[in-house]
Formats: structure tokens, sequence, C-alpha cells
């Protein structure tokens, strides 16, 4: 048995991280349009200081990031050459709506991604379009405090309404929001939440992932509406939990860690709070305002798909004092002896995606989508920009053995796989450019200097076989 003719490969991106054009073409600022690169970003991204201007000491990566847009008949070009099948990007909020809930919209942000998804028709890919991805207006973090407010749910709406109504018959695959369970760990990149002194702030974070859950579950409703072609899907920071040893509370630990992540796709996926989030509400005493209506347009709402993130899997014990971090990783993980680990500290885990897909299909029973999976790597191009990234094709055939084994050994029903990162972008997590993801490599160092001349590496025309070939080979180019 092999993976279905209609397999959806591809690549992945995000608006905050590729395009640039920052303040071109009528766009507003967004959240982390204000994430500087160095010492404060971490601080910034948890929402522990407050960076709402602009600021002349700071460098911000996504103002012009790889300027995908003036650049993005280049690299769509680029991507049907390797045979994408599907395209993974968002939109940026304020380039529909520079302060979030304007009365009508920007009309050249209409324009923009309408030409985009044309010329992606043409090439015959299909677009997978997220509607926030790590953005948030800062005009409406300055109005309402983000998503603690649930007036941000009628923003999201309009705003989700307007897009679906414009690009219809050009996009039927959408994502409500990116990595919603990334709210608890960077809730000002995840939500836009800044937090004063004397805030609860589990509270605050918990209230602001109810409205975004209502507001995912009320565009659900709207985009079958709209058309019953359209399919929705949730998108989860992924990842399975290891209990270090064999301890009865290292095994416990590794569940109460997975209740912790998959929370939100229970709602999204069932359509109900999971009674073990409730107990937890209680428990801490944690006053989450719901409403009648509220719990109806959940219950009646489940997305179409589950889609999830998988870079690394996460070793967790009840007594983590006793050993040794993982470094880089957003997720506290222990270090876990049997696996290898990238340069900026993330654990190699091919296993690991097997385990999340049969974990995520036991538990939803829905079709997955694998919509980011990489290596981050610090390449070195020769005179031409080539770069023989032997490494990232190493990194990727493994995954993509585990994915097929999951579909084609386990059963599990699997959309498509959209690689993180197809051209190198900033990361999301530091800012930088030489964490790079890409096939394609582009000419920009971390302080955003270079030519942005895109150039092929090894993994480029690997990977173009491997799509051709459907995922059956997976040989290194000579």
């Amino acid at each position: 048995m092999a993976l279905p003719k209609e397999f959806l490969w591809g690549g992945a991106t995000a608006a905050n991280q590729t395009e640039g054009g920052m303040l071109e073409g009528g766009r507003g600022l967004t959240n982390t349009d204000l994430l500087p690169i160095g010492a404060d970003r971490a601080a910034i991204a948890a929402g522990k200081l407050n960076n709402l201007e602009r600021k002349a000491d700071y460098f911000y990566p996504s103002e012009n990031a790889i300027d995908m847009y003036h650049h993005y008949l280049e690299d769509i070009q680029l991507f049907a050459e390797m045979g994408f099948k599907v395209y993974r990007m968002s939109l940026s909020w304020t380039r529909i709506f520079p302060n979030g809930d304007d009365e009508t919209p920007n009309e050249a942000g209409l324009v923009f991604y309408e030409k985009i998804f044309q010329e992606l028709k043409k090439h015959k890919i299909e677009p997978l379009v997220t509607l926030a991805h790590f953005d948030v207006p800062v005009a409406l973090i300055k109005k309402y405090g983000a998503w603690r407010d649930r007036r941000m749910i009628d923003a999201y709406v309009h705003y989700a309404e307007t897009v679906m109504t414009r690009f219809k018959g050009l996009v039927r695959y959408w994502l409500t929001v990116n990595e919603i369970n990334i709210l608890l760990h960077q809730p000002f990149v995840g939500g836009g939440l800044i937090f004063s002194e004397d805030e609860n702030v589990e509270e605050v974070k918990y209230q602001a992932a109810h409205h975004q859950l209502v507001a995912s579950a009320r565009v659900t409703e709207l985009a079958h509406k709209i058309d019953p072609e359209n399919q929705v899907g949730c998108m989860l920071a992924g990842g399975s939990h290891y209990p270090y040893t064999c301890r009865p509370e290292d095994y416990f630990e590794a569940i109460q860690r997975d209740h912790g992540e998959y929370f939100f796709i229970d709602v999204q996926a069932r359509g109900r709070y999971p009674r073990y989030a409730l107990k937890k509400f209680e428990r801490e005493g944690l006053s989450i305002q719901m409403t009648e209506e509220d719990l109806k347009v959940l219950a009646e709402n489940p997305v179409d798909f589950v889609s999830f993130s998988y870079y690394a899997s996460r070793t967790v014990s009840s007594h983590p004092e006793d050993y040794e971090a993982t470094t880089g990783n957003l997720f506290k993980s222990i270090k876990n002896p049997y696996l290898p680990s990238t340069e900026w500290g993330w654990q190699i885990d091919p296993q690991g995606l097997r385990n999340s897909l049969n974990q995520l299909y036991d538990r939803y029973q829905k079709p997955l989508f694998i919509v980011e999976n990489g290596l981050g790597a610090k390449d070195q191009p020769d005179e031409n920009g080539y770069v023989d990234d032997e490494y990232r094709i190493d990194y990727m055939r493994e995954h993509i053995k585990a994915f097929k084994a999951a579909v084609e050994v386990d059963g599990v029903e699997l959309m498509g796989y959209t690689s993180w990162g197809c051209i190198d972008l900033t990361a999301a997590s530091t800012g930088q450019m030489s964490k790079r993801y890409g096939f394609i490599y582009v000419d920009c160092d971390d302080e955003g200097k270079g030519s942005l001349k895109r150039s092929k590496k090894k993994s480029f025309d690997w990977y173009k076989q491997v799509i051709v070939s459907n995922g059956e080979d997976l040989t290194s180019p000579q």
C-alpha cells in the first residue's frame, strides 16, 4: 500500500516570516512586527515586556523578512518547479484590515493575495491558508487588550468572512489559528497578550484561549456556508511526550503534559471542553467566562481535519530537576539520551512523528495534515549560493518514512505534508535568518543584509524527486 494519489505534497511559510513590505500597500502593524531580534525578544514574546511602539535601537526581522511581497512570482515559480501540490501560507490580517476592525477592507491587500492565489492556481498548486499565524493587529491590542476581550471574536470573524467571500473558488483549505497552544507558552506571540503585575496570568491566557476557540468555531460555520467545498482545520504545535523512566508518576506526568497541549484540539475537534480542562479551571480557581451560545457554537462546528507541526518529541519526568534539559525548544523537555540533537538543541526523533500521528488519529478519528516539519540548520553556501544540505535530506527522509509507515502500516488517514520553511525565512523562535529550513537559499543574514537572491540547495532536487514519485523515491541525488 502506498500513499494515496491525491496526497498533498508541498511547503509552508508564514506572512510575518516571509512577506516584508511591513507598511506598504496600506498594511497596519501586527504583534510579530514588534518582535526584535536579541535579548528582549523572549520577554516580549511572553507578554512580560510591553513593546507596542517601534524603537530605533531594535532590529525587527519581519520588517523586510525575505521580501516575498516583491518576490512572490519568482518564489511560486520555484515551488512549481519542485512540483508542489499545495502551498501553506498565511494572510496578514493587517494587510486586509490595517486596524483589525476597520469598516471596509484595504483593497490593495485583497488584490495582493488574489494575485498570489491566481498564480498558484496557474501552476495547479492548492493554497492552504492560515487566517492567523502569530498575527494580532497592534491597534486591537491597544484597543481591547487583544484576545482577552471577546470583542476580538467579531473582529476576527469579520476579517475571515471578508477573505473567504473574496477568495471563494481560489482557496478551499483553511486553518483558523496557527499552533493555537502556543498561546500558553508565548502569550504575546499567540494572542497579543501583555500582562500587568496584578493579573491572574493563567486566567487571562485561558480566557483568551476560549475567545479564540469560539472565533474558530464561528469561522468554521461561516466557511461551510460561504462555500460547501471549503475544508477547515485546526492547528497544533505537536510532539509526543515520553516518560523519562518507567516510574508510574513519570508516565502520569506525560499524560498531563499531553492534556496541556491537546486541550485546544479536544475542543476544536470534539466540540466540547474535556473534563480534565474543566477540573483544572475548578482546581486552580480560574473563572473563565463562557456563554451558552459559546458552548452551542463549539458543539455544532467541529473542524473538518486536524493539522499539526512536528519537529521533535519531548521527554518529561515528575522530577525534572534531576535531569539535564534540552536547549532551544519552546517546550521544556529533558534531554533524551537515545536521540541526537540539532544545532539549536532540538532532538531528532522520526519515530516520534509516527507516534504522534497514531495518538492524534486514535484520539480524533479525523483526517490529519502535517503542516510543519523540517530541520533548522546553519547552511554554508558556495560562491553560487548552492548548499550541499545532505543533513536536511537525511532528516526529512527519515520523517517521511515515519509518516508513510503511519499511513501504510498503521492505517492513519493523512491528507498531506508541507515542510516548514520551504524557502529560507526568519525563524519564529529567534528571528534569525541563519536558522535555515529551506530547499531554497535566500541571501540574507541575521541583520537583514544581503542581495535576497534565491538559489537552489541540494534538497531542492531531492524534494522534487520525492514529490514526483509520491514518496517512493527517497534516495539522494548524485
